[in-house]
């Protein structure tokens, strides 16, 4: 999915422009994800919101875990803890390097300027993937539990 626009409230106003980089950027979304927002489009024009806040298509407003909005209501019927919009970000940008994407499409999909800033806030979350990597290098180097000398 590629992101051209975002929306933010500066002294109570909505105002679209470019993301915060000032760059658009793609964000990787699973088909089953993917499925469903193609299901929220049906009917929609182009320049339609996917998520209006009102029926009249209004910016959905900043959201909150806590209290008795639509994602606070979400949180709680799905058992979670609760998640802030920018937690969420964060879990899928650990979950992706955790499950070995390669760190230059993770700062693709952040947005990010460089890598290094990418590892920087992400990389250090998962204290089994030293556990993991021993265990692929272990894979790699032994044959039927025997290191492989050749």
């Amino acid at each position: 999915m590629l992101v051209r626009h975002s929306v933010v409230r500066v002294n109570g106003v909505y105002v679209e422009g470019l993301p915060k980089t000032h760059e658009r950027r793609e964000v990787p979304v699973a088909p089953s994800v993917m499925n469903v927002i193609l299901g929220e489009c049906v009917g929609k024009q182009h320049d339609d919101l996917l998520f209006p806040g009102n029926a009249h298509g209004k910016w959905l407003g900043e959201q909150s875990a806590r209290g008795k909005g639509w994602y606070a209501r979400a949180i709680a019927v799905a058992g979670v803890p609760a998640l802030t919009m920018h937690d969420l970000r964060h879990t899928a940008a650990s979950i992706a390097i955790s499950s070995g994407a390669n760190v230059k499409a993770v700062q693709r999909m952040l947005g990010h300027k460089t890598a290094a800033m990418t590892l920087d806030t992400y990389a250090d979350l998962f204290d089994t993937d030293l556990d993991a990597v021993a265990m692929d290098v272990e894979r790699r180097i032994c044959e039927n539990g025997r290191v492989i000398t050749n």
